[in-house]
């Protein structure tokens, strides 16, 4: 009835989180404890609930039974099928707070501030000294000094420096993942990021 009822009798001591019944409440302690009970005994991860842990041993398993009604993709958990989901819906529910550009994924938000809203440049190239905003970008930056290849194509042996290169390797030669097709001209992209600049080209942007 408490739920109905929207009560929340039972308040976490160290953030005043508040929950239905106590069991919750003693779950979500382990947040604040770092306990974790549910271990994995083919790895040494362990987990604050065993929801956690079932989900985890989808790694193991290979069991994906979540699918993707739009395309062939499967998932371990229905998270990242929601996060696939906005693939093809292009629903972008996080907003820059000083642009009016908006993304899919929390981590792509926060990258974008960093990269366009901040002049820190923390990280610096070993072999010219170059600065970067982000870890990822000094990583592909490092590729061109060292002629690295390390996107490998898991169905035969190409290796690509970028992985986009390897994305697309991998939509023309073996049909593997999703296009993102222009609704004007029917031109094909293998990253949505390329349609959403292709579409502004048409809309004179």
């Amino acid at each position: 009835m408490r739920s109905h009822l929207g009560e929340k009798l039972f308040e976490c001591t160290v953030c005043s989180k508040r929950f239905t019944t106590s069991g919750n409440l003693a779950v979500h302690s382990r947040i604040h404890s770092g306990e974790k009970p549910y271990k994995c005994h083919r790895c040494d991860k362990a987990f604050s609930q065993s929801g956690y842990l079932n989900t985890h041993m989808r790694v193991h398993t290979g069991d994906k039974p979540y699918k993707c009604h739009m395309c062939d993709r499967v998932f371990s958990a229905t998270g990242p099928l929601d996060r696939h989901m906005r693939v093809h819906t292009r629903d972008k529910p996080y907003k820059c707070s000083l642009c009016n550009k908006s993304f899919g994924l929390y981590e792509y938000l926060q990258a974008h501030k960093r990269r366009v809203h901040s002049n820190i440049r923390p990280y610096d190239c070993p072999y010219c000294g170059k600065l970067f905003k982000t870890n990822s970008e000094l990583k592909c930056h490092v590729h061109t000094h060292t002629g690295a290849k390390p996107y490998s194509c898991r169905h035969c042996s190409e290796r690509f420096t970028w992985h986009h290169q390897l994305k697309k390797h991998l939509l023309e030669s073996h049909n593997e993942g999703t296009w993102f097709t222009c609704h004007i001209c029917q031109k094909k992209f293998s990253y949505s990021g390329y349609l959403d600049i292709h579409i502004r080209r048409h809309e004179g942007v």
